[in-house]
């Protein structure tokens, strides 16, 4: 088969209009089509008049070779390649321990099913609860104000993705198609089949829950085991004649000790005990640059019209999104992060007497407003001291900060975008509504962050302005803090995927350094998996 890419057409053609494209692209009559498939759509919005739908496409030719002869030298044109996804091992070593994975998110799922799918029935540990149970104790701090640390929107079965806005895409390379397996599996699960192929793919919170369930009922079917609130509080491990350490299990926090000689470690961006427990232990860890800042909210429709113009509200069009980034005069970066259309900022909250702001969506996207993180990049050198883990105590220093601003109660620090280029507190807010439950206080947000973050937002959001106007308005609505935009800490890994200095521990996903988001993690997950299976495969020849 041959992929076309870049096949573009207006908005609003007939269903006929795209196999006439191919056949004119490839230069054959209708009759020499014998087939053809959409791999990826996407949209040209550039001329906001006349916005265009592009396409990937995937084609069966009658003469093939002499089309692809003939084409030569057409860069949008070339074999389509093999995405399917072949396992690296098809069962374990005899008289090996089953491997154990650490965190039921995006990175932790994929592991236990790749496992599983290999026959290595893996045991899946999470603190948190089944995401049902979590869904009602997340709900409890959006409502009530009860924050339950052990299942909140960063613990619990799902990870802090399943409340967010469900996007399925990166930047990652991904030379394999690996995430091709990723949206294959979610499909499965009763994602909807768009997502295989929509250039920027998304699902949303509710239609991650059922998914997650139904994954886990699939690993559980394949052999693998799931245990639920099972926090693990240290590592026991073994000196090798090396000096270096070789993993034997893991303690929980119940007391029980569990055996394994193969870890996965998918613990997530905020695990910020069990980071200290691997700090304590000697695993080798480093800090990590991260980005901390604010969610921004602004009415859907003024992105829409911005974005789109007169094609605003066009039903193949959705609510708009957006990326704007902004090298600023101090040094800094600012930039849009995890933007979320038709969304709600969210509590995310994980320990007692700090207050954190993620962004949610549900897959229509139809809710009042549109918010993003609105971030500045900070590395080690504005840490407090060089301690690996000192990411940790800013990132505890300005949400404890945003707990007391909010009124110690949940209740967010909000402040009206006028008011924070101004230089003056807000005391009332505006015409943008906000959507953080279970409420916001007005008050001066910059207080809250060090100056050169400020300094470098107030630069930032009159240029994002310029690029899409009103995004600067006066009564567009912050709301703080937002800290947890990645892992503020990278737990090292050599090129077996496994730490630096443990043998048997491999470190994954975002909490580990290693990937931003659900599909990055996922597809870091399945690396991880492989990794395992061919380590148990050196060792079981090793002792035989």
């Amino acid at each position: 088969m041959l992929r076309i890419s870049e096949l573009k057409l207006p908005l609003d053609h007939a269903p006929d209009a795209l196999p006439a494209a191919i056949a004119q692209r490839l230069g054959v009559s209708a009759g020499d089509l014998l087939g053809w498939s959409v791999w990826k759509r996407a949209h040209d919005a550039r001329r906001k008049s006349a916005i265009l739908k592009v396409y990937i496409v995937d084609v069966e030719v009658r003469d093939e070779a002499v089309v692809r002869q003939r084409l030569a030298g057409d860069p949008h044109l070339r074999p389509t390649p093999d995405t399917a996804y072949r396992l690296v091992a098809t069962s374990p070593p005899p008289g090996r321990r089953r491997p154990v994975v650490i965190g039921a998110g995006p990175c932790g799922l994929f592991a236990g099913l790749i496992l599983a799918e290999m026959g290595f029935r893996p045991i899946i540990l999470d603190r948190g609860k089944v995401v049902r149970e979590r869904t009602k104790d997340t709900w409890a701090l959006w409502r009530r104000s009860e924050l339950n640390p052990e299942s909140n929107v960063q613990y619990g079965e799902g990870g802090a993705g399943t409340f967010s806005d469900g996007k399925l895409y990166s930047q990652i390379k991904d030379p394999r198609f690996l995430g091709r397996k990723v949206l294959t599996e979610f499909v499965a699960a009763g994602a909807p089949p768009e997502i295989l192929t929509e250039a920027h793919p998304h699902i949303g919170t509710f239609r991650l829950v059922t998914m997650v369930e139904a994954m886990r009922a699939k690993i559980e079917a394949l052999g693998g085991e799931y245990r639920f609130q099972q926090r693990v509080t240290d590592l026991e491990l073994d000196r090798g004649p090396d000096g270096g350490h070789r993993l034997r299990g893991v303690h929980l926090h119940t007391g029980e000790f569990l055996e394994a000689d193969q870890v996965v470690l998918a613990i997530g961006h905020s695990s910020r005990d069990t980071f200290q427990a691997l700090y304590d232990r000697g695993v080798h860890i480093e800090a990590k640059p991260f980005s901390i800042g604010f969610r921004i909210e602004h009415p859907q429709s003024w992105i829409d019209q911005a974005m789109f113009g007169p094609c605003a509200g066009h039903p193949d069009l959705g609510a708009a999104a957006y990326s704007l980034s902004h090298p600023c005069a101090n040094g800094r970066t600012a930039y849009s992060f995890c933007m979320c259309p038709g969304g709600t900022v969210v509590a995310a909250a994980s320990e007692p007497g700090r207050l954190v702001t993620n962004g949610m969506s549900q897959y229509s996207r139809n809710e009042r407003n549109a918010n993003a993180g609105f971030v500045v990049g900070v590395s080690p050198a504005d840490y407090p001291n060089d301690h690996p883990l000192a990411g940790i105590e800013l990132q505890r220093e300005l949400e404890g900060r945003a707990f007391t601003a909010g009124g110690g109660d949940y209740f967010a620090p909000g402040q009206r975008v006028g008011d924070f280029l101004a230089g003056q507190a807000s005391t009332t807010l505006g015409v943008v509504e906000p959507s953080y439950r279970p409420g916001v206080r007005p008050t001066d947000l910059a207080a809250l962050m060090p100056d050169y973050v400020v300094e470098a937002m107030r630069e930032a959001l009159p240029v994002f302005g310029r690029k899409i106007p009103r995004y600067d308005d006066p009564e567009a609505l912050l709301t703080g803090v937002e800290t947890r935009t990645s892992s503020p800490i990278r737990i090292t890994r050599d090129a077996t995927f496994q730490s630096l200095n443990v043998r048997g521990l491999f470190p994954a996903g975002e909490g580990a350094g290693y990937a931003g988001g659900i599909f990055s993690a996922a597809v870091d997950g399945i690396k991880v998996a492989e990794a395992v299976a061919q380590a148990m495969a050196q060792t079981g020849a090793a002792a035989a």
